[in-house]
């Protein structure tokens, strides 16, 4: 039986760096979204590096949240919904990117050799993406799985003293 608890612990192990790489995907999405609050703010405008820093911090997020995802999921089999959430994930980031890097890929409200302008369209594009991949990440989590306890639970040596007892007294 110790094939559960190695099973257990590897869930966890996965579920803590998944949380790890998204709070860290979370500090740099707030480094490009608000350098104000870090002390970095040194343009009044939204440029192309500060776009690729929160779009690169919400690759981060994405990553790290399927990974703990994946953790909560360990040992049992998931479901399709969960693949479905998965791929809404997926596509979120694309349309997030896509978005946010219209001006960069030439089909912005700004012509290339000009500095990208990050304007309200772009902000609705990220916007849309992000709400995608919200509801990806409310599809992957593993409703009605039940975790089994371990075997060395307070419950189960009650139970094998039971036993012993009948055993006995027989």
């Amino acid at each position: 039986m110790n094939l559960k608890k190695a099973q257990y612990a590897n869930g966890r192990l996965r579920i803590r760096l998944g949380l790890a790489l998204t709070l860290l995907g979370y500090l740099i999405f707030m480094i490009g979204a608000e350098p104000v609050f870090f002390g970095l703010d040194r343009s009044p405008v939204i440029g192309f590096v500060q776009i690729s820093v929160f779009l690169v911090g919400l690759g981060f997020i994405c990553l790290g949240g399927y990974i703990t995802m994946n953790g909560l999921w360990y040992g049992h089999e998931k479901t399709i919904l969960a693949d479905i959430g998965l791929r809404l994930v997926s596509t979120g980031l694309v349309i997030a990117v896509v978005s946010g890097m219209a001006d960069v890929f030439g089909f912005g409200t700004q012509p290339s050799p000009e500095i990208p302008y990050y304007g309200p369209v772009q902000a609705l594009g990220v916007l849309i993406g992000e709400i995608v991949i919200a509801v990806g990440f409310i599809l992957q989590i593993p409703f009605g799985i039940h975790q089994e306890p371990v075997e060395n639970s307070v419950e189960s040596v009650v139970e094998g003293n039971q036993e012993s007892l009948e055993v006995i007294t027989n």
